[in-house]
């Protein structure tokens, strides 16, 4: 299996793989007076991973990134081998942007023999993603969790992209009173409007390409809506209609949402959120945009 050992390259970053050196490292920042931010990652670094730490730096004295790839988020028939695991290169990020210490557990670490505890996702998690991923947000929100024990986190970083991951965090650290601030940082675009991602790296130039169909599409959603349009399943329809036309391959879902409770929006009469999830050769992407009235 993948992720037996994490193979840690030299580098000027502090490395950390148990939950006891976290700890001790943790210890020694807040003895001396300093905040801790936590930038949790799978790894397969980009700007957008980038942009987190930049954040956790400005506000927090100490910053820790976390490279592991959760495997109770994958579904039996997703990506879960093949996600691109880029240790030495996600180290070398991490140092150029001043990341304090990174922690690089192994699935033995995080998971040991015998591991049956789950956190039961809220409500929120059950549209969108929730239909399409069961048991996704059970694993994330599991290990979102762990980490916020293990890193003692004052502020937690996480991207727009990951939208309804995102919120899905914000009411499990309400609803069960974690004494952590979530932070949700914005998308970071290519220039030509891909949303960064680590899945990525999946495409061909063709399919990069077709990739941009879920930016256009949610383009068309924010015009639509300027123009006036306030019917949520005519937007709807228009997006589902432009990524068929631009060639994605197959559409899990294109909609419009309310922001804060993620249910789908029949009448536009505030903000919304479009959400995209398709699929791009063998590359499941997601985006998503937030339009103001």
């Amino acid at each position: 299996m993948p992720d037996s050992r994490v193979s840690v390259p030299r580098t000027n970053v502090r490395v950390v793989e148990t939950a006891a050196q976290l700890r001790s490292e943790v210890t020694a920042a807040r003895s001396a007076g300093k905040t801790i931010g936590l930038i949790p990652t799978m790894g397969a670094l980009h700007e957008g991973h980038l942009s987190l730490v930049r954040a956790a730096r400005h506000e927090c004295g100490f910053t820790i990134a976390t490279v592991f790839v959760n495997p109770t988020q994958f579904g039996p028939h997703e990506d879960f081998d093949k996600y691109p695991r880029t240790m030495a290169k996600d180290l070398e990020l991490l140092d150029s942007v001043g990341t304090d210490v990174v922690f690089a557990p192994d699935r033995q670490s995080v998971y040991p023999s015998g591991f049956s505890t789950y956190v039961d996702p809220p409500e929120i998690a059950n549209p969108w993603e929730g239909q399409c991923r069961p048991g996704h947000f059970r694993g994330v929100t599991t290990i979102v969790l762990k980490l916020f024990h293990l890193a003692g986190a004052d502020v937690a970083y996480f991207g727009q992209k990951d939208y309804q991951q995102a919120r899905v965090i914000q009411r499990m650290v309400e609803d069960l009173d974690v004494p952590v601030v979530v932070r949700v940082c914005p998308i970071v675009r290519e220039a030509d409007g891909l949303a960064m991602s680590s899945r990525n790296r999946y495409l061909d130039a063709e399919q990069r390409n077709r990739a941009l169909a879920l930016w256009r599409s949610l383009s068309l959603a924010r015009d639509l809506v300027a123009a006036g349009e306030r019917d949520g399943a005519r937007v709807a329809q228009a997006m589902h209609d432009r990524l068929t036309e631009l060639g994605v391959d197959r559409i899990d879902y294109a909609g419009l949402a309310d922001p804060v409770t993620l249910q789908p929006v029949a009448e536009i009469q505030g903000p919304v959120v479009a959400l995209i999830a398709a699929h791009v050769g063998q590359t499941r992407l997601i985006d998503n945009l937030r339009i103001e009235i």
